[in-house]
């Protein structure tokens, strides 16, 4: 194997993006618009001629440049139609460590890794059956319920109300940058241009809306990426709701459901209601910094734990 260190200018976009469409483990994510907004820094490795490629995406702190997982890009890592075992991933991480040797990544599920790394949780569910194929797998104590309330699901436009409910909701948690925020809305503008953008809401009989979610959409699979219950809905399951009416809209085309996690255990559990199944995906975190940088880099870890 011939792995290149490309850097980002000199990528063919063109060539990537075909050769992650024409990938056994497509995801939205690793495309070269999705990555030009969404990280401000990304290189690559290149195998071969282009016959599999890795996106490094970095950043720079106290002169240290260190690989990382840019927001709201669960999986990157390989993709190709090789077959990723541990010795082809191990060749490309450490091509990357010479390059990067700090790095706090996620590879995608079809990565096989050990050396450094965990298993994140994503849970699936496949749309290739009928509805009433899918349902019986969901938990019986919550279907009854679902389907008799007064709820209206619908599509909807307008992803920036979407993104603009969510951050007010949820942003004293998670602390996103605003101009993280910014860069995501760019790229869901730039995706809804491209049919891949799904919004959908769900409002109560009086037109009170309750629920929103915003799903991407490739040719292989819908991403629940982001959603926001109001109170008034979480007493009427409106996010139960939500989700079984599109996985329901959905059913019986060739694709996947991703809910994108979750490593929390209460939103494992509530995906899991739906018979989702879990597809794990290797988390990476290699310190080969030298003695300075290292206690440096961990100094650095520790205050924003403490902050």
């Amino acid at each position: 194997m011939h792995i290149s260190y490309i850097k980002h200018s000199d990528i063919d976009k063109e060539r990537w993006d075909k050769r992650i469409a024409e990938s056994a483990n497509q995801l939205i994510y690793a495309y070269s618009y999705y990555l030009d907004l969404m990280s401000k820094n990304w290189d690559a490795l290149i195998l071969n001629d282009y016959e599999a490629v890795m996106p490094l995406t970095w950043n720079k702190k106290f002169g240290i440049s260190y690989l990382r997982q840019p927001a709201f890009t669960q999986q990157l890592g390989i993709f190709g139609n090789i077959f990723f075992d541990e010795k082809v991933t191990e060749s490309f991480i450490n091509k990357a460590l010479k390059i990067f040797p700090f790095a706090e990544i996620n590879l995608n599920y079809a990565n096989e890794y050990k050396d450094g790394a965990t298993n994140k949780c994503n849970l699936i569910l496949p749309l290739n059956r009928s509805f009433q194929e899918i349902e019986k797998n969901f938990r019986k104590d919550f279907v009854s319920k679902l389907k008799n309330n007064n709820l209206i699901y619908e599509p909807a436009n307008d992803a920036e109300s979407v993104i603009e409910l969510f951050r007010e909701n949820y942003d004293h948690k998670l602390r996103i940058a605003l101009n993280t925020y910014h860069d995501w809305f760019l790229l869901c503008n730039q995706l809804q241009s491209r049919g891949q953008i799904l919004v959908r809401k769900v409002s109560t009989a009086e037109g009170q809306l309750i629920s929103t979610a915003l799903f991407l959409k490739d040719n292989r699979r819908i991403y629940y990426v982001m959603s926001t219950t109001l109170p008034a809905g979480r007493k009427q399951q409106a996010n139960y709701f939500l989700l079984y009416q599109t996985i329901k809209e959905f059913a019986e085309q060739d694709l996947i459901f991703d809910f994108e996690g979750s490593e929390i255990p209460s939103i494992k559990s509530f995906f899991l209601k739906f018979g989702a199944v879990e597809q794990p995906y290797p988390f990476v975190k290699i310190n080969n910094l030298s003695f300075p940088k290292k206690l440096l880099k961990n100094g650095y870890d520790y205050l924003k734990k403490i902050s």
